[in-house]
């Protein structure tokens, strides 16, 4: 997929079929991430994936959306220090992830303690956010459009509120 079409055409998924992603899929996935840049290429991250059904259960409980968690077929927890990187990493596995056919959301932690407990974190672990990814229960076809067309039909604010130039 082009990486412009990627972009535009890419929402979150929070609906996900019954389908399992192969290993290759998963690989791809997680190797976006660890081929984020990094500053000093410290790589600060640390990728937790979260396989079981009971874990996993718990850990719906401590997101905002449980239901994203429950139904997902891939569920990566990213530990990590500092931000600008880790969303680096966060936004190279969603592309990827949608280049496969894969949907996918970034999930905000609403109960952090049961989350860290539910995950076992260590005191130096930082759990920056929840992903969950599976196919999309209803197909998509970022194809059906053009990067434009999906660019103007996003709900976005405008560039020209976005952008000053000085």
């Amino acid at each position: 997929m082009d990486t412009w079409l990627a972009v535009a055409s890419r929402r979150e998924v929070r609906e996900y079929a019954d389908h399992e992603l192969s290993e290759d899929v998963v690989g791809r996935i997680l190797d976006a991430g660890r081929l984020a840049g990094s500053a000093r290429n410290r790589q600060p991250w640390q990728f937790l994936l979260v396989e079981s059904p009971e874990v996993r259960e718990q850990l719906a409980a401590a997101v905002y959306e449980p239901t994203n968690v429950r139904g997902a077929k891939l569920v990566i927890a990213i530990l990590a220090k500092g931000g600008l990187d880790t969303g680096r990493a966060m936004q190279n596995m969603l592309l990827v992830a949608w280049n496969e056919g894969v949907g996918s959301c970034p999930n905000g932690i609403a109960d952090l303690e049961r989350a860290r407990e539910t995950l076992a974190l260590g005191e130096d672990d930082e759990l920056a956010i929840v992903l969950t990814f599976g196919y999309p229960a209803r197909e998509p076809d970022p194809s059906r459009r053009s990067p434009e067309e999906w660019s103007g039909r996003a709900n976005r604010k405008p560039l020209d509120e976005l952008v000053r130039r000085i």
